[in-house]
């Protein structure tokens, strides 16, 4: 009962450093959100700038984890290529060896206890002031990180007693084969990290460990080495759903940290003497002989290697993506489902929202297809291809109404994760463009329906009615692609006025047509159902503009 209850102070324990984490990195996402989105989006002009990239987003959120599923979202939206997302990763794995050296300077050098406390106290307020939240949540984040730190250490028994003997025996026997000991180590550091999903919290019970004597500082650095390649597992599952770029992004932070592993493993022991001499001439404790210098020496080889790794690696961004092309080969079926919404939601902040703008377009795109089978299906004669194309047309409306679903599901599970005020209109604004644009969708569907009807009816229109639908198809035309172009300006530079200009040609033209089929009707210029039938597809077809006009409105409401 007492090894039970042991258990789970050390896993409650590394829950709150965990939670701590989370809450730290979301704050900062908050405070920094469109700043980040900005960053990762272009300054990743070259490879270098791209490292740099990811080294400052990755410190600033304190986890490589939530960097690399950003690169991932960006990669599957188009917003980065595959060699800036390569980069970016590069940069993330030296900006995650930050949590190292805070919790070895500040988490075994004195003793935090005295400050978190007063940092919840500083942070509370800011929970209750409107626009400051983020900001508490951050302060909170970072206390309870460190309270957890403290709890772990508290938790993990001393093993320098006599009875905890048989557990450092068996260390000490598993160490006893060479490099198959390195290697050992390294899987259970890996499997470890895939299941704790968080590289930073397994460094932190990784630090905790040496700190008690419980392992060495070679076990610890095998363990780290470890960490590097369980930590790509969390990019790997966010991209399992997603397109083939961003399966091949994901899997280039896999091959790289293999390639920097395997590497540093041939170089071992000299690698660990040199950390060792630095440690010992810095601090004037050997961490091969003194576990209290372990934390610090820990935090200077996962620096080093990581560092080193990247000068040397940075350089073969071309073969690794060469590597990964070959891995993973495109998959010509992707244009029949999401493109840039990956299945397996993983939330990236507010930088997920950018997935959702890409995947958008690509509806808008969809819709504007979708309304050219219109016309066409007008002019058709031919029996078989006008039945290709109304099966056609009704394949796209299945999909529009699955896009909005899935689109809709993803803003609100993003929106769930506590966004800034700005983020949050403007998913608000997105879920409204979406709705409108399914609504594009259903009136094109309608339209084929109504032209369907007309055709099995035997309905035949005169020349001047034809020649008015046609001009009444192309105006509508006009509102459709004004409504692509606007979002395909990222939501800038929208042309709010063009698109009233046309909304009104178009109401203005279904007024008088509407003024001349009245007249007609009056005097039996045309039989009942004819009149039906060519009112209706006028009718809807201003109804599909204002649909249109609806979204132009929402992308301008965002900009503003």
């Amino acid at each position: 009962m007492d090894i039970l209850l042991k258990v789970l102070e050390i896993v409650g324990a590394l829950g709150l450093f965990l939670f701590g984490m989370k809450s730290m990195s979301d704050g900062l996402q908050k405070l920094a959100g469109d700043k980040m989105r900005t960053i990762l989006s272009k300054m990743t002009s070259n490879r270098f700038s791209g490292v740099l990239t990811g080294l400052g987003v990755t410190t600033l959120i304190q986890s490589s984890s939530a960097t690399t599923v950003m690169v991932v979202s960006f990669v599957n939206a188009g917003l980065l290529t595959l060699t800036g997302a390569i980069a970016v990763i590069m940069g993330a794995n030296i900006g995650t060896t930050v949590t190292a050296w805070i919790i070895s300077l500040l988490g075994f050098k004195f003793s935090i206890s005295m400050i978190i406390f007063p940092v919840i106290a500083i942070a509370t307020p800011f929970m209750f002031i409107k626009g400051k939240e983020a900001l508490g949540e951050f302060l909170i984040g970072f206390a309870l990180l460190f309270m957890g730190l403290e709890a772990l250490q508290a938790g993990v028994p001393d093993f320098k007693q006599p009875e905890y003997a048989p557990v450092l025996e068996f260390i000490a026997s598993m160490s006893d084969y060479g490099y198959l000991s390195y290697l050992l180590f390294v899987l259970i550091g890996t499997i470890l990290t895939v299941v704790i999903q968080s590289s930073s919290a397994m460094m932190a019970v990784t630090l905790v460990m040496c700190a008690q004597g419980l392992i060495g500082f070679e076990v610890a650095a095998a363990l780290v080495l470890g960490e590097n390649i369980g930590t790509t597992i969390t990019a790997n599952i966010s991209a399992l759903m997603a397109n083939s770029t961003a399966k091949r992004a994901a899997l280039a932070h896999l091959v790289f940290n293999v390639i920097g592993v395997t590497w540093i493993l041939i170089l071992f022991k000299p690698f660990l003497y040199l950390i060792s001499q630095l440690v010992l001439s810095i601090e004037g404790i050997n961490p091969m002989l003194d576990a209290a210098a372990v934390p610090v020496a820990l935090s200077c080889f996962h620096s080093f290697f990581n560092v080193t790794n990247t000068l040397l690696l940075v350089w073969f961004i071309p073969t690794i993506e060469k590597i990964v092309n070959k891995l993973i080969p495109s998959n010509e079926e992707e244009e029949f489902r999401l493109k840039f919404i990956p299945s397996g939601f993983m939330s990236a902040g507010e930088l997920s929202i950018e997935p959702a703008k890409k995947e958008i377009e690509a509806f808008s795109k969809r819709v504007v297809r979708m309304y050219d089978f219109i016309p066409e299906l007008f002019e058709l004669n031919d029996d078989k291809k006008f039945e290709q194309l109304m099966s056609r047309t009704h394949k796209y409306e299945e999909i529009t109404d699955r896009m909005e679903v899935e689109i809709a599901n993803y803003l609100t599970k993003v929106s769930e994760n506590g966004m800034s005020l700005g983020a949050s209109q403007e998913i608000s604004a997105m879920l409204r463009i979406v709705d409108n644009l399914e609504s594009i969708g259903d009136s094109c569907y309608q339209l084929s329906l109504t032209i369907d009807s007309k055709r099995k009816q035997n309905i035949a229109y005169s020349q001047e009615m034809n020649e008015k639908l046609q001009k009444m198809f192309s105006l509508v035309k006009d509102a459709v692609l004004e409504m692509n172009n606007n979002l395909s300006a990222n939501y800038h530079n929208v042309s709010i006025d063009r698109a009233k200009e046309l909304e009104n040609r178009i109401n203005e033209y279904r007024d008088q047509l509407r003024t001349e089929h009245t007249e007609a009707v009056k005097q039996n210029q045309y039989p009942y159902q004819t009149g039906i039938s060519y009112s209706t597809l006028y009718a809807q077809c201003e109804k599909l503009a204002d649909f249109a006009i609806n979204v132009t409105e929402a992308i301008d409401k965002i900009k503003k």
